[in-house]
Parts: structure tokens; C-alpha cells; sequence
């Protein structure tokens, strides 16, 4: 394929990656502290909120590398903003027909980066303030942090599965993601 036809650079699948490690990470290790069965399997409650706490200080770092990427911020940018077109893919039935021009990302991408950079910001606030990080918070405000912290990381884990699901599913995207390149053309 010619260097037109690549979707994503180096950086930005490097990016995606790094971080979908660290969020596997985070949901896995969050599992072995929420699931009785699971912590009694796995023993080690203590090794087991170290990793979920230094995973989730670590989520933001490979988006704050990514944007040193000139493809990377520019991406960043088109995710920004929806179009008259974005809210009539949202509207329509009919969204994989290609009837609606879509920019480089559809309107259903755009939402899912805008809900996944906004609830990892949630989530690495809450948990600075329920693991008292930065300094000692009261009872009543690590009680309202871990209440938000679990909905909105179940949120997360919800919309985690959905887009792993569209990956699967519509395998020209998935390769797209993992090799670059797309498939302009429908097979």
C-alpha cells in the first residue's frame, strides 16, 4: 500500500497499544480486588492493588508521549469536534452504507475517544483520592471518590468489551489498527 493509504502512523498504533495493555491491566487487576472468588483464587490482595495503582498512574503517560507526535496531535484534533455530517451518522440506521460521508474517524469513534479520555481522567482523580496519593483526604470525600471510581470504571470495562467487539467484528478496522493500512476499497 502507498504511504496515502496508511490510517495510522507508528506512534498512534504504538500509543493505542501501550494503552490498551495498561487498561487490560488496570481491569484485570481491578477484577482481582472487586471479585471475592477472584481474590480468594489469587492470594494476594496487596501485590494485587499495587499493580492496579501503579497501572492506573501510568495511563496517562502514553497519551502525553503521543501528543510529542506531530500524526498523533493532528488526529487528536479531528477527534475534537463533531460535524452537521457526525450528527446525522449518529441519527441514521443506516450507518455502514457509506450513504453518509464521514472525516477520517465516524461520529461513533470520535464519542468513544471524548468518553475514554474524560473517564480516565475521572478515574485517575478519584483514585488519587482514595489511595490519599498526593496527601491524606477525608473519610467522606475517599467514600464518594470510590463510589465514582467503580461505576465509571465499570462504564470503562462496558465500553472496553463494545470496542473490542467492533474490532472482531469488522476485521478491515482491526487490521487497520494493528498493520496501518486500509483497505479503501470494499473487498
Amino acid at each position: 500500500m502507498s504511504q496515502s493509504d496508511r490510517r495510522f502512523s507508528r506512534v498512534e498504533i504504538t500509543v493505542h497499544g501501550v494503552f490498551a495493555l495498561l487498561v487490560f491491566i488496570a481491569i484485570a487487576s481491578a477484577a482481582l480486588l472487586w471479585f471475592d472468588p477472584l481474590a480468594v483464587w489469587f492470594g494476594r490482595r496487596e501485590l494485587a492493588t499495587r499493580i492496579h495503582t501503579i497501572t492506573g498512574l501510568l495511563l496517562p503517560v502514553p497519551l502525553a508521549l503521543g501528543l510529542l507526535s506531530a500524526s498523533f496531535r493532528s488526529d487528536a484534533r479531528k477527534l475534537e469536534r463533531l460535524s452537521s455530517n457526525d450528527k446525522q451518522w449518529l441519527r441514521s440506521k443506516d450507518r455502514r452504507s457509506g450513504s453518509i460521508p464521514v472525516d477520517r474517524f465516524n461520529a461513533g469513534q470520535k464519542l468513544n475517544a471524548a468518553f475514554t479520555v474524560g473517564a480516565i481522567t475521572v478515574l485517575f482523580g478519584t483514585g488519587l483520592i482514595m489511595g490519599s496519593i498526593l496527601w491524606s483526604w477525608p473519610t467522606k470525600y475517599r467514600t464518594g471518590a470510590t463510589w465514582v471510581h467503580d461505576w465509571t470504571a465499570f462504564a470503562v470495562t462496558v465500553a472496553v468489551v463494545g470496542h473490542v467487539y467492533y474490532a472482531l467484528r469488522y476485521q478491515r478496522g482491526d487490521y487497520s489498527t494493528a498493520a496501518a493500512d486500509v483497505q479503501l476499497t470494499p473487498p
